[in-house]
């Protein structure tokens, strides 16, 4: 064995002559299994926003958060998806938000992540779909033979689009519904090309099992409504589609992809090949980029599926969890620590780790580490809970290899394993914060360090891990022994673990510090300093497990390393800005008015605004702002809104518009998008916004996105101003509105009831038809136009506005208006002629200077049909006929 341990030194001596750089991240899980706190129902985004800043103080690199898409009930955590291309922002299955909350929220806490210089790794679900049919399972049945061999035939996927709302839990309206990605039986297996329903790639373990065989396409038997022709390589094609769509759209770091041994390796390194590397520069992985798949197995099945995923371009796309260390079968490993109660073989954790961990590049001459060390994970930490939320038991039979218990004495030596050796380490939520003992797993607050308690030796440990840099030392095993396990990070730190209870561990081990290096314990188990000898030679000291017998209470472990590094240098490394992309187009987003009302391509004929999406800014910080159209030649317009619907920025123009602003608050902020004229052809558009959000965030339940004002939209196209359809958000004004009347929104809103609102902002160009009686509790401000024969207030508009009817091929054109009375020379006069929807159809602005004055304004072919005619003469005080 000692010669073995000389040819390992030798070797790790070699690979650090030359410099390197070393990729290797400490990863939290930010969830455990059936997360959830009452103060965040729904919410789990807002949840992580307000940790954040403790993630940081730590040194965490990482954050992996559970699947984000649109699943099949509210009750799910994210492992049953429905609809890909929702992310909280469509009224499906009877809800909008997902666990982790609305889209807004969601892309909140990316950014807010990066403003901490955190990652953020998205676990991604794509061997099944569930949830087939309305929220009532209308539609979702194909009764094909084959479709009915699994899954009870429901599989047929429809989702709610910008075109095609969801309007009823019937099949005829399900089955109509054009959103992206739509799904038939013939994606899933059994299916017409391969009826295989057995075996890891086709039975369905946890759904309709989808097929990404070449020939897995075609037509529902039974959907009347939207069911096109697909094509070669379907679900490929599209699964390619969304993981690139939605990297540009979340700006995410990384990928955990679940379930890798149920569908097809080809499919994960194409899709992992185009995210590092397919998608525009400012979004790609590149190399550096965390992508682990969640293979259960051996230690000889994870490097095999390492080995294949990387077979067709050479690079080890995937990584994995290493189970073999961590002990899958839950006899040896990780787990063999806690569980042999000190009777373990520590020498035996070196050989069970897996071998293909780091890949190099030598072009960059870049060592990056794959896969992950782990102690425990949601897969296999599944306790009982009490009526609090505290441990009373364990679903072992729910857990993929046994548990191991947060409290136990050697837990923290199993995670000074994991922070030593090759590999990211990845930390579970429940070892590194007490939740499950306090009696508040489901109402703490995450900022508080006494309501969510940490446990220490593992903070210790990653402060260690990266403020003494282990990655960017080579891995060297120095001394191995049943009670001792000793790990150098070469020239940075020596890590001394031990599962023995009672009994001080010394070794004399060489290192690859020089002579007369003073090494200090940074553990803080001993405040004694230890020198370097001759050749490298060092005495390490490591304390028991027992807590009794050692008042640092660190427990089996030790980390030595040079002398003088106690401050913390280290910040999380990931830039702090943030660059998301939302694609406007008519089969994403929702109008629904329970929706968030985003998306929509900009529609033919029309000036009408859509909204992209919203982002939370940090006051001072730049955002910049650009609009890619489809149609370079149109003229278009992309503004920055506040909620209160005021413009803070804009850019209009043909072809691709770029804008910046500095913001002068901290908080949210619409981007919104439209034509400058109300002619041309419907067209999509891409809005990319980099921006920077704040770090801190102390009440993100306190600062939802929602809009604080009534925006028209005339969405519904109708002019009822009872149809939530025609208001941004949905939302209708009430007693306590701010209504806003924008002049570019048709069709225009008609008053037709009795309503009462707070405010009223009528914009150029806004025209508000009035025929019953609208009452307004503040202040009118009209810099548009009020007709019709109701009442505002107190005023009757009826006086200042004509009704009158425009009959087929008029013999006369003009509009005659003759003044009769006294007024002041130079006096404007302002004559506007609109329809019943709102739409200005004529303008005149003419100067009264005589007495008895004509003044004409022309309409050339005007319809036939309903008008209002308007005429503003502020200080005359005769008539006009």
């Amino acid at each position: 064995m000692k010669n073995l341990l000389f040819c390992l030194t030798l070797l790790s001596f070699g690979l650090d002559i030359q410099a390197q750089t070393t990729v290797k991240k400490v990863v939290l899980q930010g969830f455990w299994w059936d997360y959830r706190n009452s103060n965040y129902i729904g919410r789990w985004s807002n949840y992580l926003v307000e940790l954040a800043p403790r993630l940081k103080e730590m040194g965490i690199d990482a954050v992996w958060i559970p699947p984000f898409v649109k699943n099949q009930g509210i009750n799910y955590v994210g492992y049953s998806p429905f609809d890909q291309y929702d992310l909280g922002d469509k009224w499906q299955k009877d809800n909008l938000k997902t666990p982790l909350g609305n889209k807004d929220e969601l892309l909140r806490l990316i950014a807010v992540l990066h403003a901490n210089g955190i990652e953020v790794i998205q676990d991604v679900v794509l061997n099944h779909v569930n949830g087939a049919g309305s929220s009532t399972s209308e539609g979702g049945v194909d009764p094909a033979t084959l479709s009915m061999a699994t899954s009870a035939g429901y599989k047929n996927f429809r989702y709610a689009c910008w075109e095609t709302p969801n309007s009823a839990n019937t099949a005829a309206n399900y089955w109509g519904r054009k959103g992206r990605w739509y799904k038939n039986y013939t994606n899933f297996y059994p299916n017409p090309d391969n009826n295989c329903t057995t075996g890891d790639i086709c039975d369905a373990f946890f759904g309709p099992d989808i097929s990404y065989d070449e020939g897995a396409f075609g037509p529902s038997t039974n959907v009347v409504g939207y069911n096109p022709a697909q094509s070669t390589n379907w679900m490929r094609n599209n699964a390619r589609d969304w993981m690139m769509w939605c990297k540009k759209q979340t700006d995410v770091d990384g990928y955990r992809w679940d379930a890798v041994k149920h569908f097809p390796t080809a499919v994960q390194e194409d899709l992992s090949w185009n995210v590092k590397y397919g998608v525009p520069s400012w979004t790609q992985g590149g190399e550096n980029m965390f992508n682990v798949g969640e293979w259960v197995g051996s230690k000889d099945a994870l490097d095999a599926y390492v080995t294949t995923i990387a077979a067709p371009t050479g690079e080890k796309m995937m990584g994995t969890f290493d189970f073999g260390l961590r002990a899958f079968d839950g006899a040896g490993g990780l787990y063999g620590i806690v569980s042999g109660n000190g009777g373990f073989d520590m020498g035996s954790l070196p050989g069970a780790q897996q071998t293909q961990r780091v890949h190099y590049y030598p072009t960059s001459n870049k060592y990056v580490h794959r896969t992950v060390t782990f102690v425990n994970n949601h897969d296999t930490f599944r306790p009982q809970l009490g009526a609090t939320g505290n441990y009373t038991g364990w679903n072992t039979g729910s857990e993929l290899s046994a548990h191991i218990e947060p409290n136990n004495t050697r837990m923290p030596v199993a995670y000074a394993v994991v922070m030593a050796m090759d590999g990211n380490p990845q930390i579970f939520f429940e070892d590194l914060f007490d939740i499950g003992y306090n009696g508040n797993r489901y109402s703490h607050d995450p900022k508080s360090i006494t309501e969510l308690p940490i446990r220490a030796d593992l903070v210790n440990l990653v402060w260690c891990h990266q403020n003494l840099g282990f990655k960017d030392g080579a891995y060297i095993v120095p001394y191995q022994s049943a009670d001792s396990l000793v790990i150098e990070r070469a020239g940075k730190a020596v890590i001394g673990m031990t599962d023995n209870y009672s009994n001080w561990q010394n070794a004399n081990v060489t290192t690859a510090f020089a002579q007369g290096t003073v090494l200090r314990d940074y553990s803080g188990a001993t405040a004694a300093t230890v020198t370097v000898g001759a050749g490298g030679v060092v005495n390490i000291s490591t304390p028991p497990c027992n807590p009794a017998l050692n008042p640092a209470s660190r427990h089996g472990y030790s980390v030595w390393a040079p002398d003088g590094q106690l401050n913390d240098n280290y910040a999380p490394p990931r830039a702090k800005t943030t660059t998301q992309e939302w694609e406007m187009a008519d089969d994403l987003g929702d109008k629904h008015p329970n929706s968030l009302t985003q998306g929509g391509a900009l529609p033919a004929n029309a000036t009408n605004q859509r909204v992209a999406g919203k982002i939370f800014v940090a006051q001072g910080k730049i955002v910049t702002f650009v609009l890619y159209p489809a149609v370079a030649t149109q003229h278009n317009r992309i503004g920055l809104y506040n909620l209160d619907g005021e413009l803070l920025a804009e850019q209009d123009g043909s072809g691709t518009l770029t804008g910046t602003w500095t913001p002068d608050y901290t908080g949210w902020v619409a981007i919104k998008v439209r034509k400058n004229s109300a002619t041309g052809i419907k067209q999509k558009c891409w809005v990319n916004v980099t921006y920077t959000a704040p770090a801190t965030v102390t009440d993100a339940q306190g600062q939802p996105s929602d809009n604080l004002v009534s925006i028209w939209t005339g969405n519904g196209d109708n002019t009822n101003w009872t149809d939530p359809y025609n208001w941004e958000e949905g939302l209708v004004p009430n007693i306590n509105s701010m209504v806003i009347i924008t002049g570019y929104n048709f069709p225009m809103p008609v008053v037709t009831t009795n309503p009462t609102i707070g405010c009223l902002l009528i914009e150029e160009g806004g025209v508000l038809t009035v025929e019953g009686n609208l009452t307004v509790n503040c202040v009118v401000t009209n810099n548009g136009t009020i007709q019709g024969n109701g009442t505002v207030g107190n005023e009757d508009i009826a006086q200042n506005n004509l009704q009158f009817s425009a009959v087929p091929n008029p013999s006369d054109s003009n509009i005659h208006i003759e003044a009769i009375g006294l007024w002041q020379p130079n006096t404007p006069l302002q004559v506007s002629v609109s329809d019943t929807s709102g739409r200005t159809v004529l303008t005149f602005n003419g100067t009264l200077d005589e007495i008895n004055q004509s003044l004409e304004a022309t309409f050339p072919n005007l319809a036939p049909g309903q008008y209002y005619l308007r005429i503003v003469c502020e200080t005359y005080t005769g008539g006009l006929k």
